[in-house]
């Protein structure tokens, strides 16, 4: 008989009175279900204490400090010094400790890394992308459009679609595009094996790629991180692997996922579907106010001192989750924050997270999300969950949808 796991243990410094008892991984809120609503269900934090632990938080099954509202979270997210985001979690399920750069390396170095890269995920630079961008949705949705009245939206169009950015900014064709959407599916959402076996093919991959564009330079992503100096010097190898592992992971679940998210919304609120197709100017503010309702992720962040955060202690070494979704539906931050209004302007939402760890790719996320919608919306009449289909939204670390059958007429 397998023995049942051990209960997770509070840490003598946590009251017991701030131990809380929603768990971002198994809550089942959390859980994949038909049509569930777990951002709706993590924004109820926000009728409770500021601050609390939660046990057995992370898959490795420590503890973390939640820190519910917007307020609070800047602070956290501000303080890189204070508040470490190196914890290794690309290369840990390697068994290895090197960090995705530049995400994983805390100010001051932290600065010049990203401004390193700034130049490459500029608003200019996603200018001149935007052709490229615009021509693949069409590509992708006529593609669906000549296959019938119908389709898996996430698998035909919002994983594809920002699987193939990534990989024109590689300087790569698309003839490999299926296979590296199976590569992010098992990366993101697979077992322990899985995401190890991915995490592995993702890494040779990259490498080969690297010692290639050494040989063979071309105006790529990969040839520039070959050829860039930090600090006087050329990078190495094993930065240039933490930094493209990074691009790999950060440029495919979360746009995927607000595409999925965006179109399920509209699937269920057809005036707000045709209002956009009929006004396609107001889908850039519509994109925001999707971002701000539907964020994906939860910045997690290591303690490297003792600090006292909302009145509570943390200690050296506690983890500290910052869930976008309660930020992003604080009433102290939106008026109506439950109210999904396509006319909300200064919209200040965190999706992209907040401080000197900011999402780098904001500039190009952003335009492919409205892209893709504004492509969408011109060439697919109104569209609804096909008969008998209902999606499965699910939360934990990365929110997102699955099995989107939608269909028009």
């Amino acid at each position: 008989m397998q023995a049942a796991a051990a209960a997770p243990i509070r840490p003598v410094h946590v009251p017991p009175e701030l131990v809380g008892g929603f768990n971002l991984m198994d809550d089942p809120s959390m859980m994949p279900q038909p049509l569930g609503d777990p951002h709706t269900a993590i924004a109820r934090l926000l009728d409770g204490p500021p601050i609390f632990y939660s046990l057995n938080m992370t898959r490795n099954g420590e503890g973390a400090w939640i820190v519910v509202r917007a307020e609070d979270q800047r602070r956290v997210l501000q303080d890189g010094v204070t508040f470490s985001s190196n914890r290794n979690i690309f290369s840990s399920a390697l068994g290895e400790t090197w960090p995705l750069i530049p995400l994983e390396i805390d100010p001051p170095e932290h600065g010049k890394w990203r401004s390193l890269l700034n130049p490459l995920l500029s608003p200019r630079r996603v200018v001149n992308l935007e052709p490229i961008v615009r021509q693949r949705a069409i590509e992708l949705i006529e593609g669906i459009k000549a296959k019938g009245n119908s389709c898996e939206a996430m698998h035909n169009f919002a994983f594809p679609f920002a699987v193939s950015i990534f990989l024109q900014f590689l300087g790569i064709g698309h003839e490999r595009l299926h296979e590296f959407v199976g590569w992010a599916n098992d990366l993101l959402h697979g077992t322990p094996a899985q995401r190890t076996a991915a995490a592995k093919i993702v890494v040779a991959f990259l490498d080969d790629l690297q010692a290639l564009r050494r040989r063979e330079p071309a105006d790529d992503f990969m040839t520039f991180v070959t050829q860039a100096e930090i600090d006087g010097r050329r990078m190495t190898p094993e930065e240039v692997k933490a930094m493209s592992v990074l691009l790999f992971v950060a440029g495919l679940d979360t746009v995927a996922a607000a595409i999925g998210f965006d179109l399920l919304y509209l699937a269920q609120h057809r005036a707000e579907q045709e209002m956009l197709r009929a006004e396609p100017g107001r889908i850039l503010l519509a994109a925001e106010e999707m971002l701000r309702a539907f964020p994906t992720v939860t910045p997690i962040r290591r303690a490297t001192r003792d600090v006292d955060v909302a009145g509570a202690l943390i200690k050296a070494g506690d983890l500290i989750a910052c869930p976008s979704m309660t930020a992003n539906r604080d009433p102290a931050e939106f008026a109506n924050p439950e109210k999904i209004d396509f006319a909300r302007e200064d919209n200040r939402h965190v999706a992209f997270a907040y401080g000197p760890h900011r999402c780098l790719g904001s500039h190009l996320a952003r335009r492919e999300v409205v892209i893709g919608l504004e492509e969408w919306l011109a060439r697919i009449p109104t569209f609804r969950f096909k008969e008998g289909h209902l999606p499965t939204v699910y939360g934990g670390f990365v929110f997102g949808v699955e099995d989107l059958m939608l269909a028009w007429d």
